[in-house]
Parts: structure tokens; sequence; C-alpha cells
């Protein structure tokens, strides 16, 4: 039983595209390999290398002048480097690192078959090739997994310990847990990433759409809390699993995140305490919240969760003034957009509010009513001491 799980397991968690987006081409003069059809480009190497299980894995590395990054992405479970070759591109431009993309055994055109074991052999390779040919180290990597391509992030990642970050995109806390709710890890599952991610170090950020139908959302949320170094994660509101690049949210976010974790230790706890401090100006001015929380101990324990909402709104006017900055001419546009959030927000806030008014006042009808009885007693306790 288990070893056909494992095989069901296998066969739904890949899906190579047939045929490939693209074909390998050595341009006679200058040898070099291209993907067909995409023209070459200046900033653009095609490499082939082997994987300890002699597979000759194809990939793409995008350089960009000046950058402190490196990321190390894993697509997901029905693409191939043809198919992400402009995104790789754009965001090599936009969070100005240098990324590399690479297919799996049985992708594209690397050889051999899919595997969950031949997938930790393809990363490994290329995290390798990274150290040997352009001389990256941990310190100055990030590990991007997307989907199924979390699973061999989360495995390399456990074992390198001074690894910058790690980006998990709608990812999966098991290869049968995507499929069935199961409660306990079982040997024949496939890509065990609710295991691995507590062994991580560095710090994770976790992107998932909402309304995300192939890998419910609560993959990630789970995922998340089991974090060493938590990153304010993005929740994409109504985001699927293959649309989650069109939200602006993703790259302000990204870009944020990566400044972030280029910046010294100390240069991020100074980050943190800046944060700290401007999120406590923000409940100076929340007098109507702090009030309940003062009449009201369980709402407390509300608030304490409510916290992300609060980051989340602080950072939305952080990149608000970071768009406003690189974006002259749509500082119009942008403001209205935000302006538009900022409404929904205080509705959002009044609703909850008034429900909380609303709940307290049940709170002191019922504690009057309690009182009542009590009063009478002591009432007849005073009358019988006379």
């Amino acid at each position: 039983m288990g070893g056909v799980t494992s095989s069901m397991a296998s066969k739904l968690a890949f899906f190579p595209p047939n045929p490939p987006s693209y074909n390998l081409v050595k341009e006679e003069v200058t040898k070099l390999l291209l993907l067909n059809p995409f023209p070459h480009r200046e900033n653009v190497q095609v490499l082939k290398f082997q994987n300890r299980r002699g597979n000759e894995i194809v990939a793409m590395y995008v350089s960009y002048s000046m950058a402190k990054t490196t990321i190390l992405y894993s697509h997901g479970n029905a693409a191939d480097i043809g198919q992400m070759y402009e995104l790789f591109i754009e965001l090599s431009i936009h969070l100005r690192v240098n990324i590399m993309g690479y297919d799996y055994s049985g992708y594209g055109q690397s050889s051999g078959k899919p595997s969950e074991h031949n997938t930790y052999a393809d990363i490994e390779a290329a995290y390798k090739y990274l150290e040997e040919n352009y001389g990256a180290k941990q310190e100055d990597i990030i590990l991007y997994g997307q989907s199924v391509g979390s699973g061999p992030t989360l495995d390399l990642a456990a074992r390198l310990p001074r690894l910058r970050a790690i980006v998990l995109h709608s990812p999966i806390l098991s290869g049968l847990r995507v499929m069935y709710p199961v409660k306990r890890t079982y040997w024949f599952d496939i890509y065990k990433n609710i295991d691995k991610i507590p062994l991580v170090k560095c710090p994770v950020l976790v992107i998932h759409g909402t309304a995300d139908e192939v890998v419910d959302c609560s993959h990630g949320k789970q995922l998340w809390e089991l974090c060493q170094q938590k990153y304010e994660p993005l929740w994409l509101r109504g985001g699927n699993h293959c649309n989650l690049e069109l939200y602006p949210e993703y790259l302000r976010h990204l870009r944020k995140f990566i400044s972030t974790v280029e910046k010294s230790p100390s240069q991020r706890l100074s980050f943190r305490r800046s944060i700290e401090q401007s999120r406590g100006s923000i409940d100076f001015f929340q007098t109507p919240r702090k009030s309940t929380d003062q009449r009201d101990k369980s709402r407390k324990s509300t608030d304490r969760k409510d916290k992300p909402r609060k980051s989340t709104d602080r950072t939305d006017k952080l990149k608000f003034h970071e768009h406003k900055v690189n974006n002259p001419e749509n500082i119009e546009k942008f403001r209205v957009h935000f302006d538009q959030m900022e409404k929904s927000r205080r509705s959002i806030g009044y609703d909850k509010l008034r429900t909380i008014e609303y709940q307290d006042k049940s709170r002191r009808s019922v504690d009057v009513q309690f009182d009542r009885p009590r009063k009478s007693i002591d009432w007849l306790d005073r009358t019988r001491d006379g």
C-alpha cells in the first residue's frame, strides 16, 4: 500500500511540459549554448552540468551588474525554464539580483526521469555549480522554491546553516498532504517539508494565494508557523496557484525582503527595532482599541493575532513611499489605489470595533444579572448582623 501511494504521489507531483517549451542549440561561431526560440542576451548564459546520479541538467543564469545576491530558483511542477525565461529576466532587473533557474531531471532538455530524489540531486548540482563557477557563497544565496520546488529547496536549506534566506512560493507541507488531509508523516510520503522547515536557520518568506485550489493556503500558513526565523508573510487575497506574480504586492514584498536580508545582522536588528517603534506610534493613535483592551482582557489575545494585519498595513505605507520615489509618473494612479485600500481597512476596522462593543455590552448585561443576586445576599447578611 505504501509503495502504491508513494508512486501515486510521485505521478501527481510531476507534470513536465510535453513537448518542452524550448530546444538547445549551439551557436556555430561562439559555441555558446542557446535556448531556441529565445534571442541571445549578453547577460544570460545557458548551462549544462551533471548531477551525482548521472543526469545532464540544463540551467540558465541571468547576471545583474553589481548584484549582492544570487537566487537559485526551483520552479513549479508544470513548467520548464523556457516558460520561466522572461520572468527570470524581469526578476533579475527589478530585484537587482543574479538568478539561476534549472530544469529537474526529465524536464525541458534535462535527461533522466522526474523523481523526488532526482530533484534533490538536481538542486545540489545547481548549487555546486554556483559555488565553483560563479564564486557564490552560502551567505549570498537565496533559495526560491515554487510549489513542488519547495521540496528540493527545503531539503537543501536544512543542510546549509549559513544560507542568506529562503522564499517559499505556494509551498506544500508534503506530497501526500496535497491529496489527503493526513495528520502525521508516513514513511512513503514525498517532500516532507513539514518535518524539514524547523531545521532551517535563515529568514523565510512565505507567499501564498488565499484562493489556491491546487495547494491550499493552509500549507503555506502552517509552514510559516514552523519557521525559526519568520519574515512577514504575503497572503495574496484572491490569488490562485499560478498567478501570484501578476499582483503588484508580489514584487514590492520580494524587493523589501531582499533589501532586509542583504543588511548585516546589526542593521537587521536596527531595522526590526524601528518597525517596533513605528508599531508603538500607530498603537498610540488607536484610542478606541486601547480603551476596549483595558475593559476586555480577551480582546488582548485577539489583538496579538491581528499584529500581522498591522504590519501589513504599515508595509503597504512603506511600499507606497517606495513606489512614489521610484515611479513619480504613477503617483496619482497608485494614490487612488492606496486610498481605496485604506477606506476598506477602516470600514473593516469599524465593523470589528462595533462587534467588540456589542460583545462588551452583552458581557456587562451578564455581569449585572450575576451581580444582582450577590447584592441581595449581601443585604441579607447585613440584616442578620444587625
